[in-house]
């Protein structure tokens, strides 16, 4: 997702999805596949090389996972603390996060 419009229409009646570290919001979209924006702010993570593999970890994680996912705009935020975590517990909290919006979706 690139636009404030995609954003916000995510924001306006999510579906969340929470660990401590990381808040995952999702709201169904009438496209045919998953999208992800991501926003991780200085404000949670103050080094760049942080915030930047965080990301990173958070699109690999979709790029393998996305056609297990419902079509839904998904919406990553993450807290302070999340730094701390390593590669591992944040692929981990994305896989039990994403697994969640799953059967939220399948049961609606």
């Amino acid at each position: 997702m690139l636009t404030p419009e995609h954003f916000n229409f995510v924001f306006r009646q999510p579906q969340r999805a929470s660990t401590p570290e990381i808040t995952l919001l999702g709201r169904r979209n009438e496209l045919e596949h998953p999208r992800i924006g991501l926003t991780v702010a200085k404000k949670n993570v103050k080094r760049a090389h942080e915030r930047n593999r965080i990301k990173r970890l958070a699109r690999e994680y979709f790029r393998l996972h996305q056609h297990e996912l419902p079509d839904m705009d998904f919406v990553l935020l993450v807290r302070k603390g999340v730094s701390e975590l390593s590669n591992r517990e944040i692929t981990e909290a994305l896989g039990k996060l994403w697994r969640r919006h799953s059967r939220l979706a399948h049961a609606s």
